[in-house]
C-alpha cells in the first residue's frame, strides 16, 4: 500500500501562510522574471487563468477581478516543503520525496484504518504548517497518484466524484461498482506517465478512460508503446511494479540557467552571470558527491525582442573530473569568451556540468611536494570547497563567492526581475515576521 501526499496549489499556499489576507483571493505565482503563471489558487483557476499564462495577458485581471500576482520565492517554498515532508513521513515507515510538493509514503505493515490515519495527517500538516493537502491511497504508486487526483478534483469540483472522496481518497476501500464508476469518469490522460501525445493515441484506439486502460491487453500495449506502458497498466491493475526511491538518484547532468531581468550587451556582466551560475551548479554537484568531466556554457538573445539574433554554445572537457568551483568557473568563463560576440542584446545564459562521475572514482595526481612556493602546506581543493559550502550553509548562500561573479550586495544587471517578491519569512533573520503585543 502507498499514499501520495500532495500540497494543494503549493506555491500559493506557502504565500498564504504569512498573508492570511490572500485567502479567498485569486492569486498567481509568477515564474522567473515575472514571466508567466506557474501556480494558481482555486479562485484564479475559476477566472480561467491557465497554467503558464503570460503575465502580460492576464495582468488586466488585477483591476477587474482583484487578481494578486507574486514573484516566485523559491527559498521560502523549499523550506516549507522540507517541513511538510518531515511531518508527512510519519504516515508510514518509508518515504520518497517525489517533488517539492509531493511525497510517496509506503504503508506496508501499517495497521488500522488508513483513511482515518491519512485524515489525521492532513489535519496535522494544516495545523502545524498551514499547508492544505490531499492524500491518495492505493495498492501501487500509480494508483496512489490517481487517487490523489481524485481527492483534489472531488474537493475542487463537487459533483465530478462522490464528495466522500474529497481530501482523502482510498481506492482500496471502494466497492467494485464504485471503483468502476470512478475510473470510468476519469480521463485516461490523468494516469501518471500518460502524456498528451500518448493519450491521444490511446483515445484513437478506443481507450478513453482509466477503466478502459486498466482493462486493455498488456501485451498489445507493450507491442505498441513499450514496456513502460505495460508496467503502467499492471500498476493500475494492482500489481506493484515501482518501488519507493527513498534516496534520490544522482543526476546525470546538472544545469543552472537564467533569463536576465534586462538585456546584457557587454562581456563583463556576462562573465559575472556565468560565474555565478557555475558556482551554483558546482554546489549542487558537491551535494551529490560527484565530479564533472565537461562544462557546457551557452548564451542567447531573445527571439521575442527586436534586433539581431544570436545563440551559441560550447562544451569544454576538463583535464580530470572536478568539483572545484574555481576550476569549473575558469573553464566556463573560457568557454564564454570563445563564443561571445559583441553587438547583441543577450537575454539568457546558462551552464551545464556533464559527464558526471562519483567522487570516490576521482583519480588524483601524483604530488611529491605538498607545500607551496612559500613553504606553507597546500590546502587540498576538496577541503577548501567543504569549507566554502559550510560557510554558505551557515551564513547564507553567497556569503563566500568567486570574485568573478561580482562584488557587492546590490542587484546585478543580469539578476532576475522579481518586482513582487515576498520576504523569506523562515530563512532570513531580517525577514522573520514579528508578533507585537
Amino acid at each position: 500500500m502507498y499514499a501520495l501526499v500532495d500540497g494543494n496549489n503549493f506555491y500559493v499556499s506557502c504565500e498564504r501562510i504569512f498573508r492570511p489576507s490572500l485567502n479567498a483571493c485569486p492569486v498567481v505565482v509568477l515564474s522567473n522574471n515575472d514571466g508567466c503563471a506557474i501556480a494558481r489558487s482555486n479562485e484564479a483557476k475559476a477566472l480561467g487563468i491557465a497554467m503558464g499564462a503570460p503575465w502580460f495577458k492576464i495582468q488586466h485581471l488585477q483591476e477587474s477581478a482583484g487578481l494578486v500576482a507574486l514573484s516566485a520565492n523559491f527559498t521560502l517554498y523549499g523550506d516549507i516543503s522540507q517541513r511538510m515532508m518531515t511531518i508527512a513521513s510519519g504516515l508510514g515507515p518509508s518515504q520518497e520525496v517525489y517533488s517539492i510538493d509531493e511525497s510517496f509514503v509506503g504503508l506496508h505493515g501499517v495497521r488500522g484504518d488508513l483513511s482515518k490515519r491519512a485524515h489525521t495527517m492532513r489535519e496535522r500538516i494544516l495545523q502545524w504548517i498551514g499547508i492544505p493537502t490531499c492524500i491518495g491511497i492505493g495498492a501501487t504508486k500509480t494508483l496512489a497518484k490517481l487517487a490523489n487526483h481524485i481527492a483534489k478534483t472531488a474537493e475542487r469540483k463537487p459533483g465530478v466524484y462522490p464528495l466522500e472522496l474529497a481530501q482523502v481518497c482510498d481506492l482500496e476501500r471502494l466497492s467494485p461498482a464504485t471503483l468502476k464508476d470512478v475510473l470510468q469518469r476519469t480521463d485516461v490522460s490523468e494516469v501518471w506517465g500518460v502524456g498528451r501525445r500518448i493519450s491521444a493515441q490511446l483515445k484513437a484506439s478506443g481507450i478513453e478512460t482509466v477503466w478502459d486502460l486498466r482493462a486493455a491487453s498488456t501485451s498489445a500495449l507493450r507491442a505498441r508503446f513499450g514496456v513502460v506502458m505495460e508496467r503502467t497498466v499492471r500498476e493500475l491493475q494492482g500489481h506493484a511494479c515501482l518501488d519507493l526511491e527513498e534516496l534520490p538518484a544522482n543526476k546525470k547532468e546538472i544545469a543552472c540557467t537564467r533569463s536576465f531581468g534586462q538585456a546584457v550587451v557587454s562581456l563583463a556582466p556576462l562573465i559575472e552571470a556565468v560565474s555565478a551560475f557555475t558556482s551554483r551548479a558546482a554546489e549542487k554537484l558537491r551535494r551529490q558527491h560527484s565530479r564533472a568531466g565537461q562544462v557546457l556554457v551557452f548564451i542567447r538573445t531573445s527571439p521575442f525582442r527586436p534586433g539581431p539574433q544570436y545563440s551559441q554554445s560550447v562544451t569544454l572537457p576538463l583535464l580530470r573530473p572536478s568539483a572545484d568551483t574555481s576550476t569549473l568557473v575558469q573553464t566556463a568563463v573560457m568557454g564564454l569568451q570563445l563564443i561571445y560576440q559583441g553587438g547583441f542584446a543577450f537575454a539568457k545564459a546558462g551552464v551545464m556540468l556533464l559527464e558526471l562521475s562519483d567522487e570516490d572514482l576521482e583519480q588524483g595526481e601524483l604530488a611529491f611536494d605538498q607545500t607551496n612556493d612559500l613553504g606553507a602546506q597546500r590546502v587540498h581543493p576538496q577541503q577548501l570547497m567543504r569549507a566554502l559550502d559550510q560557510v554558505n550553509q551557515r551564513h547564507g548562500r553567497g556569503t563566500l563567492t568567486i570574485a568573478s561573479s561580482g562584488l557587492g550586495l546590490g542587484p546585478k544587471i543580469w539578476s532576475m526581475r522579481q518586482e513582487r517578491l515576498t520576504p523569506r519569512y523562515t530563512t532570513a533573520w531580517a525577514d522573520m515576521p514579528v508578533a507585537r503585543a
